[in-house]
Formats: C-alpha cells, sequence, structure tokens
C-alpha cells in the first residue's frame, strides 16, 4: 500500500518538477541578436547578449570578429563607440568597444560589456574621433534590427 501511494506521488510531483525547470529555463536565457552586414567594414561578425540581472537592469554583453582597426577607416577614425536605442526612443552612449588582435592570429575581435538601467530595443557602432561624444556620428559601422525583450 505505501508503495503505491510513493509511486503515485512520483507520478503527480515529477512532471510539476519538469514543468518548473522548462519554465524557468524560458525567463532565465539572455536575448542574442546578430549585427546586419556592414557596408563600412564588410568582413566584420558580431552579436549582442542581453539578459536582466537580479536588479532588473539590462546587462549588454557584445562580441565581434574581423572588424578594421578604426584607424584604417576611410576617413580614418580613433576608436568604435557603442550605442543604444531605449524604449523611451533615446540615444546614448554606453561605452567604448575594446578590441584587440586574437593569439597567433590577425583576426580583429572586439568585445563589450555593461549594464544599463535603460531597456534596449537597437545598438550600433559608429567609428568616432572621441570617445566622449554625446551624438552618433554618420559612420555607422554595425548595427541591429531593432528588437524585443
Amino acid at each position: 500500500m505505501k508503495t503505491t501511494k510513493l509511486i503515485n506521488l512520483k507520478k503527480n510531483i515529477l512532471p510539476g518538477i519538469f514543468a518548473m525547470i522548462f519554465i524557468f529555463s524560458l525567463f532565465s536565457c539572455a536575448t542574442s541578436v546578430n549585427f546586419l552586414n556592414s557596408s563600412v567594414v564588410p568582413a566584420a561578425r558580431g552579436s549582442v547578449k542581453i539578459k536582466t540581472d537580479n536588479n532588473k537592469n539590462y546587462v549588454i554583453q557584445i562580441t565581434l570578429s574581423d572588424l578594421a582597426e578604426a584607424s584604417r577607416l576611410e576617413p580614418a577614425k580613433l576608436t568604435y563607440i557603442v550605442w543604444m536605442i531605449t524604449d523611451r526612443d533615446l540615444t546614448k552612449n554606453i561605452g567604448q568597444l575594446n578590441s584587440s588582435k586574437g593569439f597567433m592570429s590577425k583576426q580583429l575581435k572586439g568585445s563589450f560589456k555593461t549594464v544599463s538601467s535603460d531597456k534596449p530595443v537597437k545598438i550600433f557602432i559608429t567609428a568616432e574621433d572621441d570617445a566622449a561624444v554625446q551624438y552618433p556620428g554618420t559612420q555607422v559601422v554595425l548595427s541591429t534590427d531593432k528588437f524585443m525583450l
């Protein structure tokens, strides 16, 4: 009798546990968005991952490959700046892209990570002469489409 109750209990609890794990995994995943092809640096590839942290802030992480040095663009620039368009339609400078050449490789890689309290709906990167610019220049290197979180 006890074993029958135990088996019935397992049959009822196990599906519930699996359902909870499935639901949790859906909500804990990060949104990943690829950058569109670039006419400024055609070989550049990259993606943006966005997730929320425990404080309901947005963690934005960018990884890039095959990105030309900003000084080799035409016209030459000093640095790459990452911009975010918020859900309130504000454009914000969220930082300077870190770039480096891979070990034993000529492939230029870039990375960026920041946290924002504003909800992003689009991310783009411009080539700029100054890292402290308040408005994006016209040389957009990479951009995502608008996305929903």
